[in-house]
């Protein structure tokens, strides 16, 4: 009778267990925090739409953005289901047909603030370099998947230098340097994550960090250049390459100036403001320090939802672009932006989770270049806001209004969502 009853409590109780694993099992291709993470930021940035537009009379940007998360959000769902190898497989000619676009509205495209980036269809604009993002990130991670760079042979050097440096180049001629510094920024952290030689990265590093230096001062720039002919020094490596590294570092500090004369009036003038935001309150400064009070007025919890009086006295121009992040900061307070902040380092860090178990080294590569490209969006544009980064036309990704750069972050989204899904591939 024991063993009877054994028997039917283990036959019982076996389909239960087996049951529960199933559930499990079924489910694990589904990733919660993305998806929850992403639609909560697309509604926070629709409220902060509506309540930026409320009483701006541009309602019709609420509208629209509401239309373009809705199809952001079927085109995420679209490539979470894709197969996985099709990814991999439309790398190089999406890339190529980006490439085209970014040719063509050079052409053909409508200038917006001084920027010829934009291709006009019916009442929406669509920006091309918003796109190019993704391909350019599925063209890289599918090059170096194949490739070591630590063999340091100059073609493949050159290949992948190159990958991004052409729609950079096009990007800066539109001229939109607020996107194009993007690119670079994602090529570092690519190079990082795929192993790449610390003298190459220092070969990056270096003339970026002079070039900033001499925005600042004489100081700054000769400790950048005095840091570099150590490191150089330290690590012993081949003394023409580093002779080459340190004149370049050199001559891309020395050549700034001349870069920041042939930049428009508008473009210097954010630049001089973001050293020195109170030199032009009313004019290049102004929109920082609105945004700096509406941050700073919002308290703990806020002034409550359309009760935010930076937002309603539409004291930031075209809030709901470049400065929505000032929305939920002064009508929610402290709490509302750190709820915005939370649910994007929730995103990036699940981003940097799935690139780290992915089998796949093309996943890998493309989930990193994906969390370089949306941590660099929010570090500048929060960075904007606050004043402590220069205003270059970045956007805060799934919040900003805009259709291209909305979609561009949810197809991002999907494509994590992909990854995680298929991660057991190699």
């Amino acid at each position: 009778m024991d063993t009877l009853f054994s028997g039917g409590m283990g036959r019982q109780s076996r389909p239960a267990g087996l049951g529960a694993m199933d559930i499990k099992e079924r489910f694990a291709f589904l990733d919660p925090v993305i998806p929850v993470c992403v639609m909560l930021l697309v509604l926070i940035g629709i409220a902060s739409v509506y309540s930026a537009t409320y009483d701006a009379g541009a309602s019709q940007y609420f509208n629209r953005q509401v239309i373009w998360a809705s199809a952001g959000f079927l085109l995420m769902v679209a490539i979470w289901l894709l197969p996985f190898r099709t990814l991999q497989m439309i790398s190089y000619p999406a890339y190529a047909l980006s490439i085209v676009m970014l040719l063509a509205v050079l052409v053909a495209g409508k200038t917006v603030a001084g920027t010829r980036s934009w291709f006009g269809i019916g009442g929406f604009g669509l920006q091309p370099s918003e796109f190019v993002k993704v391909t350019t990130l599925m063209a890289l991670a599918s090059y170096l998947s194949y490739r070591h760079l630590d063999r340091g042979r100059f073609s493949e050097l050159a290949t992948t230098f190159g990958i991004v440096l052409l729609p950079f180049g096009l990007i800066v001629l539109q001229p939109d340097m607020g996107t194009a510094v993007i690119f670079l920024g994602a090529l570092f952290m690519i190079l990082v994550w795929a192993g790449a030689p610390v003298f190459l990265l220092l070969s990056i590093a270096a003339p970026a960090a002079a070039a900033v230096a001499t925005l600042f001062n004489t100081t700054v720039f000769l400790f950048v250049i005095s840091s570099t002919l150590v490191l150089l020094f330290v690590m012993r490596s081949n003394r023409l390459l580093s002779s080459m590294v340190f004149s370049l570092t050199v001559l891309v500090g020395v050549s700034v100036q001349y870069l920041f004369n042939q930049l428009a009036p508008y473009q210097q003038k954010r630049i001089l403001t973001f050293l020195n935001p109170d030199a032009d309150p009313l004019g290049a400064g102004y929109n920082v320090i609105q945004s700096k009070i509406a941050i700073g007025s919002g308290g703990i919890f806020g002034k409550g939802f359309l009760h935010g009086t930076q937002t309603q006295l539409n004291f930031i121009p075209a809030q709901w672009t470049d400065f929505i992040y000032c929305v939920p900061s002064e009508e929610f307070g402290f709490a509302g932006a750190f709820l915005v902040l939370a649910l994007l380092t929730a995103v990036l860090l699940r981003g940097v989770q799935i690139a780290s178990t992915v089998k796949s080294r093309f996943g890998s590569l493309l989930a990193i270049g994906i969390v370089s490209v949306l941590t660099i969006h929010v570090i500048i544009n929060i960075g904007m806001v606050m004043g402590i980064m220069p205003v270059i036309g970045v956007p805060l990704p799934f919040m900003s209004y805009g259709g291209s750069s909305l979609l561009t972050s949810m197809i991002m989204a999907g494509i994590l969502l992909n990854l995680h899904r298929n991660r057991k591939e190699y």
